[in-house]
């Protein structure tokens, strides 16, 4: 095809919202872990362990940053944004997001993820997983403040924790 556009993720976006008029826009929880897992063994074995987990957390940035955008208001007050955050994962069946603290000084954040899509039920691994969640919630909060952030996971269902819990700073 000669002419093909190259699409982005915002036209990738729109087009789901017409194309199953019969099954819907939901998906089972093993869709998403078959795509998410499959994704994820494919590029460890191509280019690395490292890699792939950069590679999930670029993509999950980019999401949070669209998500932030598409489907959230960021002109609205830190503690109505993140009202209306929770209320959109727990929308879009992602999880349910709790903030335990935040410095105002430094804009550090540590937020909890509970029944989180990507590691929920999962066994214990000795290893935190959710390095697209990472991404995503550094993309969202990066969208909103307009400052660069990073989120760690600390803890997560695959270390033995039934909530994923998140350290985001701030990037200098």
């Amino acid at each position: 095809m000669k002419n093909r556009k190259e699409l982005s993720l915002a036209d990738y976006m729109k087009a789901q919202e017409n194309g199953r008029e019969n099954l819907g826009t939901e998906l089972p929880v093993a869709v998403y872990r078959l795509l998410e897992y499959s994704l994820r063994e494919e590029l460890s074995a191509r280019f690395g362990k490292e890699e792939q987990i950069d590679i999930f957390r670029s993509a999950g940035f980019r999401a949070g940053t669209y998500f932030a955008e598409k489907y959230l208001d960021s002109s609205l007050e830190l503690s109505e944004f993140t009202s209306q955050l929770q209320k959109r994962l727990e929308e879009f069946k992602m999880g349910v997001l709790r903030i335990e603290k935040f410095d105002e000084e430094t804009g550090k954040m540590v937020l909890t993820v509970s029944e989180d899509a990507d590691c929920s039920g999962l066994p214990l691994l000795g290893e935190t997983v959710c390095n697209y969640d990472e991404g995503f919630l550094a993309g969202i909060l990066t969208s909103y403040t307009g400052r660069v952030y990073n989120a760690t996971e600390v803890n997560c269902w695959a270390t033995g924790d039934r909530v994923c819990r998140f350290r985001a700073d701030i990037e200098e």
